[in-house]
């Protein structure tokens, strides 16, 4: 109920967001048509974002026959934590990274890449998809999705903000400095909204997904080969593209300097694998 709640108060703020560019950029007619935009894009990302941002990273569906190590994992996991069995993908990618997707866990798909089936022992490997199952069971899935298709909707309307200015309330050119501010502030306002409702997130997930493989070193040690392989890597190819998308991962596959650091979705590694070795302790 209350991801429900989290969820609502995501795609309204966003929403007022966008309610705020379309004001900035084209008066009170821009602030309607925002408006008529953002229920679109709410209504779109419901149903449909989870199959845009599989595409966004070419990830081609798999069973038991073409996957079979990777699909028997997540069946097998799946069913322990009570779940449906969710779509499996697979991403042709050297850069090792997974992320759920989906409206709700009767509609949801896991995905890895290739990079990550090899770096990755099949211990470690259980414990990136069962953090994966984690997110699908508490319904952060659709948080994401609706997250990283609002805020690269955002990022666009700001571009075009800055290619063409702001209107005043009367609809009359403004001050180009208006798109200017629209094109820098609305990205990061959108980033804050997702970093705001995000890092708990990661640290629930991982805690829920370490009770549903048994093994939490198992996951603090996957994290911990995942950072060490992504330090001066070229980081993940689909991410760059779409940096909106960065924080549906298990770890931001972007480099982490600059503003991506300072307003990372992500915790910190070492606190995430802190908190799985003492859980292990305690077991």
């Amino acid at each position: 109920m209350f991801n429900l709640f989290k969820t609502a108060v995501l795609m309204a703020a966003i929403t007022a967001l966008f309610m705020v560019c379309g004001r900035l950029l084209g008066g009170q007619t821009g602030m309607m048509l925002a408006l008529l935009f953002a229920l679109g894009m709410n209504f779109f990302s419901y149903w449909f974002s989870d199959q845009m941002v599989l595409k966004m990273y070419n990830a081609q569906e798999v069973d038991a026959q073409t996957a079979p190590r990777l699909y028997a994992m997540v069946q097998e996991l799946a069913a322990k934590a009570d779940l449906p069995m969710p779509r499996v993908y697979l991403i042709d990618e050297a850069a090792p990274n997974a992320f759920a997707t989906g409206r709700n866990p009767d509609h949801a798909a896991v995905a890895a890449t290739t990079g990550i089936l090899r770096l990755l022992s099949e211990r470690e490997l259980r414990g990136v998809m069962a953090h994966e199952l984690a997110h699908v069971q508490h319904r952060d899935i659709l948080i994401s999705t609706i997250s990283a298709t609002m805020a690269g909707a955002i990022s666009a309307l700001a571009n075009f903000g800055m290619l063409f200015g702001g209107r005043d309330s009367e609809g009359r050119p403004a001050n180009p400095l208006v798109g200017l501010a629209v094109a820098i502030l609305a990205p990061l306002a959108a980033s804050l909204i997702q970093m705001a409702i995000s890092r708990a997130r990661e640290f629930e997930a991982d805690r829920r997904g370490a009770e549903i493989s048994g093994d939490p070193r198992a996951l603090a040690s996957a994290l911990e080969r995942i950072q060490q392989y992504a330090q001066g890597r070229i980081p993940l190819a689909a991410a760059e593209a779409h940096p909106e998308t960065a924080q549906m991962m298990i770890m931001n596959p972007l480099s982490g300097g600059g503003l991506r650091g300072l307003f990372s979705t992500h915790p910190q590694t070492e606190e995430r694998v802190a908190r799985l070795l003492a859980m292990a302790a305690d077991r």
